[in-house]
């Protein structure tokens, strides 16, 4: 990938010496790109926006990654990795696509659990009923169905995760239940923390896992033909 950044030298500081001397690498990494691929036949892919994805989080700097591109007739997938954060990013073409298969729905439990502490901090909050609440919003949450959820999209770091509002229907049932866990005095302060935390710790966490669908070259080359043949007998 062309960047701006092609031309920045790199610093590599000699501990050895009693000064640290910085040694200066004049780099041109697209010139590099150039002499290695000489004689090659070159084709420009234009990345689709909003394809990336990765297996790890953003700032990960060790991970595989993958993005969509094409060139103007085919679609295909670009896998990027390196395996050490002091090596050069590397790039592999694949034919195919890549879909997010979802694989499960969880509730934030940890959190959950800090944030009732905090509130009922006097009278505390007996641990039972804080784990009878769990139990409820996790029973929820393997019963939901995610179509009927909102997505928030601010945050996650991840890729494979995302984040599900609760809807009307079912915050309706959590709180008619909370009325069997709960006093009078303590409804009332759960209540509360519902409608406050519906975008905090009370979000469903969606964790999905990136599936590659890979076409081999042959069927790409036939159906390549097929349509060169459609297109010949049209003019025809």
């Amino acid at each position: 990938m062309r960047t701006p950044f092609d031309q920045i030298p790199e610093y590599e500081m000699d501990f050895s010496s009693p000064l640290k001397d910085v040694q200066i690498y004049e780099k041109n990494d697209f010139q590099d790109f150039l002499i290695h691929h000489h004689g090659h036949q070159l084709e420009e892919l234009r990345i689709i926006e909003d394809s990336f994805v990765s297996e790890k989080e953003y700032f990960e700097p060790v991970k595989v990654s993958y993005f969509k591109a094409t060139n103007g007739k085919e679609k295909f997938v670009i896998k990027k990795y390196r395996k050490r954060a002091d090596e050069p990013l590397k790039y592999e073409l694949i034919h195919g696509d890549y879909f997010l298969k979802f694989v499960s729905l969880e509730i934030q439990e940890d959190g959950i659990r800090k944030e009732l502490k905090k509130l009922f901090k006097s009278p505390t909050l007996s641990p039972n009923k804080i784990e009878k609440f769990i139990k409820l919003y996790r029973n929820i949450a393997s019963q939901v169905d995610l179509k009927n959820l909102e997505v928030v999209n601010e945050g996650s770091t991840h890729p494979l995760v995302a984040f599900y509002k609760i809807d009307d229907i079912n915050l309706a049932y959590l709180l008619r239940n909370c009325r069997n866990i709960f006093n009078k005095q303590e409804y009332s302060q759960i209540e509360s923390f519902i409608h406050e935390q519906e975008d905090g710790v009370l979000l469903f966490k969606a964790v999905f896992q990136i599936q590659i669908k890979e076409i081999s070259k042959r069927k790409t080359a036939i159906s390549n033909a097929l349509l060169e043949k459609k297109i010949a007998i049209k003019k025809e």
